[in-house]
């Protein structure tokens, strides 16, 4: 069964992304870690405890920096492939 996280990212990216919770949880522990999250335990919708995760402002410029570096290599890709 998927964790609300993973229900997230699989509906925000519209089912294209499917993360394991083997994946998703280490990786957001390094985030932590980083600085780039902050994350704090809550009541959710029905009334169980869950941890919540915000993204911390070195978390944004970090994600810039991402995202920047994956649009160059999306790019570089698509050249190859038209070129195919």
């Amino acid at each position: 069964m998927a964790t609300p996280s993973q229900e997230r990212i699989e509906q925000l990216s519209e089912n294209v992304l499917q993360v394991g919770e083997g994946s998703l949880y280490p990786a957001l522990h390094r985030m932590d870690e980083a600085g780039w999250i902050r994350s704090e335990w809550a009541a959710s919708d029905n009334n169980r405890r869950a941890r919540y995760y915000r993204i911390t402002a070195a978390g944004r410029r970090q994600l810039g920096e991402e995202e920047a570096e994956w649009l160059r290599a999306a790019a570089g890709i698509t050249r190859v492939l038209r070129m195919a």
